[in-house]
C-alpha cells in the first residue's frame, strides 16, 4: 500500500489529467500533450467520417478542419471530467463538429480553415480499405480503431526497448508470443533458430508480457483522468476489438 502515493504522482502528469487540469490550455505542456494524443488518434476518426459516407478527400479535409477547430477553440470547457475517456470526449466533439460546425467544415474544404495539425494522410485510405467490411457503426468502427491504435503504440514501445543490435533479432522472433500472427510456432522452433533453450524462450516471453501490459496501462492512462478507470477501459477496449 505504501506505493499509492507515487503512483498516484506519476498519473498526475498523464497527458489527458493533464489537459483536463489545465482547462483552458494555458499550460504549454497541456497543449503539447493535447497535440500528442490527436496526433497518435487521429486515424479513428479518419475511420469514423469514411464510415459515415463522406467521400475520401471530404474526409481528409473534414479531418483535418476538425482538428483545427478543436485545437483553436476552447472545446475543454465541454470536457466532462467524470467520464474521463479522451476517447469518448473526443468523438462527441467530433459528432458535435459534423452536426453543427457545417459552414466551418466547409470553409476549411476551400483551404480557409487553416492547419494547425499536421497529419499524414498518404496511407490513411489503404488503412481504411482494410477495415472490417460488415455492418458495423461508425462509432464500432472508431472504437475497434482506437484499440488497435493503442495496442500499436505499445508494440512500438516494447521494441523500442528492445532496439538494440543484440536484442532486436531476439526481440523479432519471440513477437509471435505477443501478437498472436503466428500461433502455429512454438517454443521449441523459436529456441532452436535462436540457438538456445525453450525454457529461456518461455521465460524471456512471460517477462516481455508483463512489460507489455506495464505498457499498456501506461499508454491508457494517458487517456484516462483517473487512475480507477484503467481497468474497466482495458476492458472496453478489447470488447471493442470485437465490436462489442
Amino acid at each position: 500500500m505504501a506505493n499509492k502515493p507515487e503512483q498516484g504522482a506519476h498519473f498526475s502528469t498523464t497527458h489527458w489529467s493533464l489537459v483536463v487540469q489545465a482547462g483552458d490550455l494555458a499550460d504549454p505542456a497541456a497543449r503539447s500533450a493535447l497535440e500528442t494524443l490527436c496526433r497518435r488518434y487521429w486515424f479513428p476518426l479518419y475511420a469514423f467520417v469514411r464510415r459515415e459516407g463522406y467521400g475520401i478527400h471530404d474526409s481528409q479535409d473534414l479531418t483535418q478542419a476538425f482538428f483545427a477547430r478543436f485545437l483553436e477553440k476552447d472545446y475543454l470547457h465541454q470536457a466532462d471530467p467524470s467520464r474521463g475517456r479522451f476517447r469518448s470526449f473526443l468523438l462527441a466533439s467530433l459528432r458535435h463538429f459534423l452536426a453543427n460546425d457545417r459552414d466551418y467544415a466547409k470553409a476549411a474544404k476551400r483551404g480557409g480553415g487553416g492547419t494547425v495539425l499536421s497529419l499524414d494522410f498518404s496511407q490513411a485510405e489503404d488503412r481504411y480499405l482494410h477495415e472490417p467490411d460488415t455492418d458495423w457503426t461508425a462509432e464500432k468502427l472508431f472504437h475497434r480503431r482506437w484499440a488497435l491504435e493503442l495496442l500499436q503504440t505499445v508494440m512500438d514501445r516494447l521494441r523500442a526497448e528492445w532496439a538494440t543490435e543484440e536484442r532486436r533479432a531476439f526481440f523479432l522472433a519471440v513477437q509471435t508470443f505477443l501478437s498472436g500472427t503466428d500461433p502455429t510456432r512454438t517454443y521449441a522452433e523459436v529456441a532452436h533458430e535462436l540457438e538456445t533453450t525453450e525454457g529461456s524462450v518461455k521465460t524471456a516471453v512471460h517477462r516481455l508480457r508483463r512489460r507489455y501490459r506495464e505498457l499498456l496501462r501506461e499508454e491508457i492512462a494517458h487517456t484516462v483522468t483517473e487512475p480507477e478507470q484503467i481497468e474497466e477501459e482495458i476492458r472496453q477496449l478489447f470488447d471493442a476489438l470485437q465490436g462489442n
